[in-house]
């Protein structure tokens, strides 16, 4: 069941409509399968049971599994197989592993970290099925650091966990030993990889059912420019969206790209607005952008001490856990102290730690600091947070099916109600274990079939951004919907980038018509050519405008997402989650649970009109 939320809410750029029950304008997913961007058509094509976008622990544990089980499968990712977001993962995985552990405590704490949004299936899911699922990585190849003298994996603490259940490898370079032991494993395995391609859009048949993906490769090889892989089974596994934001610890490549595409395919997005900002970012400087160097939750987990410029302790008495309280409340500690001191920035102080603790444990760490010339054995580590961790995504349920018959969604790009309002530390790489086994469990239980011919959109093609819209949709995110946020923040952040969208609209409507004999061409805007960068910042205005309307609506602070001007939660009218579908041409659609349960995706109900422009 579902409804329309509380009364009395306002869209970001647009309004509500009061009309009640669904009518014949509700919008469906066959009216929103009809939206892609402006590119060439085709021109190759290959076909596969299955395609897996992504190349991170979930999309080559997805993709292993489904060749395993005799499945084609291919792989496209943005850049090359190991340059997702997964090898960048310093802290670990979590698992209840050790001894006196159990899956109920890890259960607990994810439920509290999630601040009343996890759904407790999804979690339960989640941390019974996770230590077989590691033990699954590790006979891949994978390997974890053991206790000294002993071949026991050696584990730790980070933020929110009462008990020590992170898995490490190499100090601080998990996601690293995970990325080299999978993509050693595809390669052993010789499945097929598309690498540096940017996926465009779904195809999808006339009964809306999934027939592939259009995709363009950059550069020479095997296939270039678009093309298409023709698979009745497409698995997003394309990361996250910290690019959205002008300070992330994300990589380049995570744009949103998955989000939209699903958006655009009709699919429902949920919870954007709960984005994860990493408290210990190395602060570079009050103007640095891009990906910023992680400063790893397990550096407090062995001990460190967040302080202000005096060296005073501030986590100290506000949480239980002190320096290891949830991400979101040691965020929320850290800007509260910046403001007062009147800085930007608090320093983690690990100098007890002594250099040979440094040099072994967080290696990568270390050497990140001392390249931007701090050394954290001589002195505190400059901190602040940064767009860490998209806790919202493509909904699924728990095979990893999306609303879109034969898409799928696992890792970041994914929505599964695992991490509700707020992720607890390292349990990013465990949920995409978990669920992409799922989703290759699920898409291999049933026969093997064609898919069926892909139609054509009837819609306009999306308009396209310039590049050079990229900084300002980073700046507009990085000032309005950031660590803190309040309705005058986010109604700025609204119309910012609604103007943006309208620019783009404008100068493609402008192109297609026929100019006026007196005008001329500095009288038009001009519309943006379709391109990798065009398409990329594309992408990213539709989950800003996503995000930004999901972050208005909720009127209260849960997890982290921190409304000033509603500064309590309010579980009476928002324990629950907004369901977003993207209708041509530019309009976002949103519906509410009841719960914070998700509803099933099977078959996805028609969504109550709340028309956001």
């Amino acid at each position: 069941m579902t409804g329309t939320g509380p009364i009395g809410h306002h869209d970001p750029i647009g309004h509500d409509n009061p009309s009640g029950p669904t009518g014949p304008d509700t919008p469906t997913a066959s009216d929103n399968a009809t939206l892609r961007l402006q590119a060439p058509a085709p021109g190759w094509s290959i076909e596969a049971d299955v395609v897996v976008v992504g190349s991170g622990v979930a999309g080559l544990t997805a993709a292993l599994r489904c060749a395993a089980a005799g499945r084609r499968t291919v792989v496209v990712t943005k850049a090359r197989l190991d340059d997702g977001s997964t090898r960048w993962a310093q802290g670990g995985i979590a698992a209840a592993l050790g001894e006196g552990d159990t899956p109920e405590q890890h259960l607990t704490d994810t439920l509290v970290a999630g601040a009343g949004l996890c759904d407790e299936n999804a979690v339960r899911t989640l941390v019974t099925e996770g230590p077989d699922a590691v033990r699954r990585l590790i006979a891949t190849g994978a390997r974890f650091d053991t206790t000294p003298g002993g071949d026991e994996i050696a584990l730790t603490r980070e933020g929110g966990h009462h008990r020590r259940r992170i898995a490490h490898a190499g100090g601080d370079a998990t996601g690293a030993e995970i990325s080299r032991a999978l993509v050693d494993a595809v390669r052993a395995q010789g499945l097929r990889t598309i690498e540096n391609a940017l996926v465009l859009d779904l195809l999808t048949d006339a009964e809306g059912r999934t027939a592939g993906v259009t995709l363009h490769v950059m550069g020479e090889g095997q296939h270039d420019g678009v093309g298409a892989v023709r698979a009745p089974a497409v698995v997003l596994a394309t990361g996250g969206m910290g690019q959205v934001f002008s300070a992330t610890t994300n990589p380049a490549v995570s744009m949103g790209d998955g989000v939209a595409l699903a958006l655009r395919a009709g699919a429902e997005v949920s919870d954007l607005e709960f984005v994860q900002f990493h408290p210990t970012v190395l602060y570079l400087g009050p103007d640095a952008e891009g990906q910023q160097p992680l400063i790893s939750e397990a550096v407090r987990g062995e001990g460190a001490h967040l302080v202000d410029a005096d060296g005073i302790r501030f986590m100290t008495g506000q949480h239980e856990l002190a320096e290891l309280a949830p991400r979101d409340i040691v965020a929320k500690a850290i800007m509260r102290r910046a403001h007062e001191r009147g800085t930007e920035h608090m320093y983690l102080d690990a100098r007890h730690f002594g250099a040979r603790m440094w040099e072994e444990r967080f290696p990568t760490i270390l050497a990140a600091c001392r390249a931007h010339g701090i050394d954290p054995v001589t002195e505190p580590i400059p901190v602040a947070p940064a767009a860490h961790y998209a806790s919202g995504g493509v909904r699924t349920d728990l095979y990893g099916r999306t609303t879109v018959p034969g898409l799928y969604a696992c890792g970041e790009v994914a929505c599964t109600g695992v991490h509700g309002a707020n992720r607890l530390a390292s349990n990013s790489l465990l949920e995409g274990l978990v669920f992409a086994e799922r989703i290759a469990d699920d898409i291999t239980s049933a026969p093997a079939r064609r898919p069926g011919p892909a139609v054509e959109p009837t819609a306009a093609p999306v308009p396209l951004l310039a590049p050079e819209a990229r900084t300002a949709i980073q700046r507009i995110m990085t000032a309005g919907a950031g660590v803190l946020r309040s309705a005058a923040s986010l109604t700025e952040a609204a119309t910012a980038l609604a103007r943006l969208q309208r620019d783009a609209a404008e100068a493609a409507t402008t192109a297609t018509q026929t100019a006026a004999p007196e005008a001329t061409p500095t009288d038009r805007p001009k519309p943006a050519e379709p391109g990798v960068e065009a398409w990329e910042v594309t992408n990213l205005l539709l989950v800003a405008r996503v995000l930004v309307a999901g972050a208005m609506r909720r009127e209260e602070t849960r997890g982290c997402h921190w409304r000033e001007d509603h500064a309590d939660r309010d579980d009476a009218h928002w324990q629950r989650h907004f369901l977003v579908t993207h209708r041509p041409p530019h309009t976002l659609h949103t519906r509410t649970t009841d719960t914070a349960a998700f509803p099933a995706t099977t078959a996805a109900p028609a969504p109550e009109t709340e028309p956001t422009q």
